[in-house]
């Protein structure tokens, strides 16, 4: 008993450190923004890793993603008679949820293990120390413009997700069910509101955010050469899926429930 609360008080502190070494990276980073130089160049190349890159594997996984939705929604709505209601439930189940966190997740799998390898190897080859040395801020020149980059283009990343997700139920429910093109889209429409497409895309700022901060701060902290690299990596991937989920789970409960 006496070790299983030693554990639970070790995991709890290294938590509360972990947050607190996280938070602080956060708000160093938010005010680094707002102080010259500043350096377009970098953003603009990390927003090309960040989102040009990953529109492969996203365009892949959003329209599969449609079309599986379609299906199973089908398979219930046939039984009902209401295969009309398939388009709304594509287009709502996308747009609020599963567009934003599988793009946010897809991207912290690509991009965040490797922003931390890159910023390990860094720091176990001491060249964040070395930029230190000349008096280069290393939160200023390595996590400001990956934070505004990924902020930036998952909002961006994700519409383009809904868009082909709706397309992939669109391709099942007008060549498989027989729905028409137009009455199809005219639901779709009817269905959205504005509300959702705001709520969806503003968690993916957030999204965005987490992914930067814990992926740099994870690199910051490597120790113990290429295998730190390679446990940090992993560390870095699993706390920005909880962390997204969590994140997911209180800005529905936030946009849904609390505000009208």
């Amino acid at each position: 008993m006496e070790n299983f609360f030693i554990t639970l008080g070790n995991k709890i502190l290294t938590f509360l450190y972990f947050m607190g070494g996280l938070s602080r990276l956060a708000f160093e980073s938010i005010y680094w923004t707002f102080i010259p130089p500043f350096r377009k160049e970098r953003i603009f190349e990390q927003a090309k890793k960040a989102g040009v890159d990953s529109l492969a594997i996203v365009s892949l996984i959003s329209l599969f993603i449609g079309v599986i939705m379609a299906f199973q929604t089908a398979y219930l709505m046939q039984r009902l008679g209401s295969e009309l209601y398939i388009a709304s439930i594509v287009a709502l189940s996308l747009v609020r949820e599963l567009g934003p966190v599988i793009t946010s997740l897809v991207v912290a799998g690509r991009v965040g293990a490797a922003i931390t390898a890159e910023i390990g190897s860094m720091q176990v080859t001491e060249q964040i120390d070395a930029l230190e040395t000349l008096s280069t801020n290393p939160i200023k020149y390595l996590v400001v413009p990956r934070f505004l980059a990924l902020s930036l283009t998952l909002p961006l990343l994700t519409l383009y997700a809904d868009i082909l997700g709706i397309f992939g139920g669109y391709l099942v429910c007008v060549y498989k069910l027989g729905i028409s093109s137009s009455m199809y889209l005219n639901i779709t429409f009817d269905a959205l509101l504005y509300k959702d497409v705001f709520t969806g895309l503003t968690k993916t700022v957030f999204f965005g955010m987490i992914i930067a901060w814990v992926s740099c701060y994870e690199g910051f902290n490597v120790e113990g050469g290429a295998e730190g690299v390679g446990k940090a990596t992993t560390r870095s991937v699993v706390a920005t899926f909880i962390l997204i989920i969590t994140a997911d789970c209180f800005f529905t409960a936030l946009f849904y429930f609390i505000i009208p």
